[in-house]
């Protein structure tokens, strides 16, 4: 049986659907889990239970602090071993992604994952398209970010999604890879372009002073969110990979119209 963890979150969620669509075995794994999902709290070292799991989708619990984000990682991964599970695949970030605030992290766990006697996959990730698109914002002028005019090599949730299930469908055919996952690099002057409007740039001081000032996010988040910012910036997200196209043996859904829709979805009425 193959588990996704992280299963109210979208990427996992597309990826069960991605399994289920191929009519494999999975289940589920949360912190609050749905019907037919298992409980799987990362912070619960002693009841972790992956009993019955033989293909381990390890979707990254990335949402703290460094510290806690690799000891939740480490506590599954000696679950999974204890567990008898065969074969884990790691959801990681970009390889143009290790100037990131949130790289750490993934890094240490994909040392983790290959440390731990288990058969292994890693997919790196590329940065969402949709999480691209919530870069900007939408001013009566029009959008506006702190991007530049940096390109960022975005990749649709469900091409991502797809493509662990290709790999989580025959593990011991990618045992031992580590994939690059990334798509067409676009600015967010594109994304402009195509929805008829003007983007301005501001620079990454009024960024953070903005993020700070936000009360709804948590204390890691804004340098989080201005590593991505000055990352795109000054050209370091921008990358090129065969390996999510051959994984899915088609090519990737345009990043460009993915970002451009969750955009335009954003946009307050009467703009």
């Amino acid at each position: 049986m193959i588990m996704v963890t992280g299963a109210s979150g979208q990427l996992a969620s597309l990826t069960l659907q991605q399994l289920s669509d191929r009519r494999l075995p999975a289940v589920g794994g949360s912190r609050t889990p749905a019907d037919g999902q298992r409980h799987l709290d990362f912070d619960d070292p002693g009841g972790l239970d992956l009993t019955g799991v033989s293909t381990l989708v390890l979707v990254s619990a990335g949402y703290a602090e460094d510290d806690q984000v690799i000891a939740r990682h480490r506590a599954l991964l000696d679950a999974a071993v204890r567990d008898g599970v065969v074969s884990v695949i790691y959801t990681s970030v970009t390889s143009a992604g290790d100037h990131l605030g949130f790289a750490l992290a993934h890094r240490a766990t994909e040392e983790l994952v290959r440390a731990s006697g288990l058969g292994w996959t890693i997919l790196r990730n590329g940065l969402y398209a949709e999480l691209f698109a919530s870069l900007l914002t939408w001013t009566p002028e029009g959008l506006e970010s702190a991007l530049g005019d940096g390109a960022v090599s975005a990749v649709a949730r469900a091409d991502l999604a797809a493509a662990a299930a290709v790999v989580a469908s025959r593990p011991a055919v990618h045992a031992g890879r580590t994939y690059d996952l990334v798509g067409t690099p676009i600015t967010a002057g594109d994304v402009a372009a195509r929805l008829d409007v003007t983007h301005r740039s501001f620079g990454l001081g009024a960024y953070r002073a903005r993020l700070l000032a936000d009360r709804t996010l948590l204390p890691f988040q804004p340098p989080m969110l201005v590593s991505i910012a000055t990352a795109a910036r000054h050209g370091f997200l921008s990358s090129s990979s065969p390996d999510l196209a051959d994984l899915l043996d088609r090519p990737s859904v345009e990043s460009l119209v993915v970002a451009a829709n969750t955009v335009a979805a954003m946009r307050p009425s009467g703009r």
